[in-house]
């Protein structure tokens, strides 16, 4: 009896600790919080505020996502109408980190965040101004 109790303890307790597939809201107009780790287009305090993504008129999801996917370590984790959730997950330490992407009339919000930790460097700033580079050099925003 006590093994059995025991082996329950021990099998709930590794269940808690597996990671799945996290589900998401879309928080691409949500404010940051207070850790260096966030920044998002919809932002107006400086350490977090990134300028504004203009999309060009033919833009489409599809080719922001195809476009997004070029960043290292990212896949595609949800999609719905206009709203997109792409996973990057890092080489080294394996942390994964949130960039959102939805297009809203002529701007495409952009919100990028990691999922844990207090300050993340600023990789989050690097990929999101990456990303700006490469939707530029695709003519799918100004």
């Amino acid at each position: 009896m006590k093994q059995a109790v025991l082996l329950t303890f021990c099998l709930c307790g590794l269940t808690a600790c597996a990671t799945g597939v996290t589900p998401m809201m879309d928080r691409t107009a949500s404010p940051c919080g207070d850790k260096p780790n966030c920044v998002s287009t919809q932002e107006n305090r400086d350490k977090f505020h990134l300028e504004p993504f203009v999309l060009k008129p033919q833009a489409t999801l599809a080719q922001i996502e195809q476009v997004a996917l070029q960043l290292p370590g990212a896949k595609s984790a949800q999609q719905q109408e206009n709203y997109l959730r792409i996973e990057c997950t890092s080489s080294v330490f394996r942390f994964v980190d949130d960039l959102e992407l939805k297009m809203d009339g002529k701007q495409l919000l952009v919100r990028s965040e990691s999922r844990v930790g207090y300050s993340d460097f600023g990789v989050n700033r690097k990929r999101a101004e990456q990303l700006r580079a490469l939707l530029q050099e695709a003519g799918l925003i100004e």
